[in-house]
């Protein structure tokens, strides 16, 4: 089922997030409408704070970039409980973000290139590993969603500003974008 994507201003999107385990009710449904959301969407990553939930869970789909990534063809996962635990912040890279809660806004992060993540799969197996690359990039994106922060915190205060009018518009729901939204 293709649930709609919270947008900025929902206070689910400010809510930090807490772990589960194994009996939250529904899980594999979640994840896989989760996935589907996501596919409809047109995205790359969807955590669960953007369709209300504030639990720690983020789905990543990265197969769409198999042509430009090639590492990425079939890369299909779910993250329940991650945690960021390291970042080697020896190299930073500025790339330009985008959000399905912020239809319509794109503007440069900058982030570590590599970072160390705990998590479990969707059978309760235990991860830890060092993540480089674009999937860093996503996982630090998507998982700032689970400690209730955006995107938008990390530009600087001027690119705030000069973004400040449309994210009034998507207060007010002035926005078109291609996928539900709540």
């Amino acid at each position: 089922m293709i649930l709609p994507i919270y947008t900025y201003g929902q206070q689910a999107l400010r809510k930090v997030s807490v772990d589960i385990d194994a009996e939250y009710p529904n899980l594999k449904e979640l994840i896989a409408n989760m996935f589907e959301t996501l596919t409809a969407s047109d995205g790359v990553g969807l955590a669960a704070p953007q369709i209300g939930k504030d639990i720690r869970l983020a789905v990543i789909d990265l197969d769409v970039l198999a042509e430009e990534y090639p590492e990425y063809k079939d890369f299909r996962k779910a993250y329940i409980n991650p945690h960021i635990v390291e970042y080697d912040d020896s190299e930073m890279e500025s790339m330009e973000e985008g959000c399905l809660s912020l239809p319509g806004i794109h503007e440069p992060v900058k982030r570590p290139t590599r970072i160390r993540v705990k998590y479990v799969d969707e059978d309760f197996n235990e991860h830890d590993e060092w993540v480089e690359g674009y999937l860093a990039r996503v996982m630090q994106h998507e998982f700032d969603h689970l400690d209730a922060k955006l995107f938008i915190d990390r530009v600087s205060p001027f690119r705030r500003q000069l973004i400040n009018g449309k994210l009034k518009n998507l207060l007010q729901g002035k926005f078109r974008c291609g996928y539900r939204v709540k």
